[in-house]
């Protein structure tokens, strides 16, 4: 009989651990997905993971490689499915509806004191929802200008620095005059245009989303909003310095041109210099310069890439214990560098290696400070506003098919209506 009720108790423990994190004779694995993907990154991960189960053979973590291309999807299917990975790499501005439907834990009372007052409040901001902590925000990209280094000094043009940055309109007539037959003074990828759009429009002094005293969001295309968006259709449209073929383009797709001459300056995230440093041609002089700046300054929106647990991980606490080791100062260096972008933490913002010339680290640093929660940060629904409203309608706009009027309607009356749906 005594057998028989051991038994029993070895297969409920079994099923009560089987849709999480799991133990094994005593041991506890906790499934880790990583959405890492150039190599410097995926091996900065996975070393991590090593050392740390090299060090505590009693909780072994399990790298589980995802996609940032479809972990909206598959995160929600898994977690509806009671599959979910019990520690989640994600982005901050996929967080909300995941946090608002009780997928995620709250990490408040979870992390150490330590990494809470490491990383600046306006970081924890973009994982704060209601009264919960959702996620910790370790890695940040600001946007900035890759420049043609040798055109820019030949032209000469001012170059800007994160102290004298060039303001919209400076940008727009410096761009105009570097153009001519066959060249342009930019190449806007734009493929993807709504996070760039509202991100840097906080330069501008936008905000786009206005929460009321009821606590519900709505959008309003104001004046600081049309700055960056009208720069953008100007130049491709009225004044021809801004190539018409690259709206539709990824990134990576403007390199190609960029380095063939044909391109003066492309604006990109701070972790495309790992594919200029892989793809230049020898010889190629290149340059990071700070975006333009309006009446908010350097201030951009980010969304910083974030780590979660799952709320049914039956191990939270341990699960906990390795994001404190993963994001160690030294650590999230490591992380920083392997991802070409800005690390969070302010101990590890301090390392010299982020703080060359080289590359141009020192200019992206120098911009940390300016860093804010993205626009879009808290808004239930954004990832259909952005897919369904925001993404076509801008798209439309910076190639000249529709005007600022419509541009603002869409947003605004199409946008709001979806918008609702979700603040019943």
């Amino acid at each position: 009989m005594r057998t028989r009720l051991l038994a029993l108790a070895l297969l409920l423990l079994v099923a009560g651990c089987s849709s999480g994190g799991t133990r094994d004779y005593g041991r506890i694995t906790l499934r880790f997905q990583s959405l890492a993907w150039q190599e410097e990154s995926v091996e900065a991960n996975q070393r991590l993971v090593k050392e740390w189960n090299a060090a505590h053979p009693d909780v072994r973590v399990e790298y589980v490689q995802g996609s940032w291309g479809s972990v909206h999807d598959q995160l929600l299917t898994a977690f509806e499915g009671g599959e979910a990975p019990d520690i989640i790499h994600d982005a901050a501005d996929d967080l909300a509806d995941f946090a608002y439907g009780g997928y995620l834990a709250d990490l408040g009372g979870l992390l150490p004191a330590r990494l809470k007052s490491d990383i600046p409040r306006r970081s924890w901001e973009t994982t704060t929802f209601g009264d919960g902590v959702y996620g910790v925000p370790f890695l940040q990209e600001p946007r900035v200008l890759i420049a043609n280094a040798t055109w820019l000094r030949k032209s000469g043009v001012r170059i800007p620095t994160p102290e004298k940055p060039w303001s919209w309109s400076e940008f727009r007539r410096i761009t105009e005059g570097l153009s001519g037959p066959g060249k342009y003074g930019v190449a806007w990828p734009l493929k993807e245009p709504v996070s760039a759009t509202l991100n840097l429009s906080l330069s501008a002094g936008g905000q786009l989303f206005h929460r009321g005293p009821d606590g519900k969001v709505t959008v309003r295309f104001q004046k600081g909003d049309q700055v960056v968006p009208r720069t953008v259709h100007d130049q491709a449209n009225t004044d021809r310095s801004a190539s018409p073929t690259t709206l539709g383009s990824g990134g990576s797709d403007t390199l190609p041109g960029f380095f063939a001459g044909r391109y003066a300056m492309v604006p990109l995230g701070f972790s495309y210099r790992q594919q200029i440093v892989q793809q230049a041609p020898k010889g190629f002089d290149w340059q990071v310069l700070p975006a333009p700046a309006g009446v908010g300054g350097l201030t951009q929106g980010v969304s910083p890439q974030t780590l979660s647990i799952a709320e049914d991980c039956p191990h939270k606490k341990e699960a906990a214990e390795f994001l404190d080791f993963f994001l160690r100062p030294p650590n999230m260096v490591r992380l920083a560098l392997g991802d070409w972008m800005l690390p969070t933490g302010t101990e590890a913002l301090k390392d010299p290696a982020l703080h060359r010339t080289k590359d141009g680290w020192a200019t992206g640093t120098a911009l940390a400070g300016h860093l804010q929660p993205a626009p879009a940060q808290s808004v239930r629904g954004y990832p259909e506003w952005k897919d369904k409203v925001a993404t076509p309608a801008l798209q439309e706009y910076y190639s000249g098919a529709i005007g600022i009027a419509e541009l603002r309607r869409r947003l605004e009356e199409d946008g709001n209506l979806v918008l609702a749906r979700y603040q019943r």
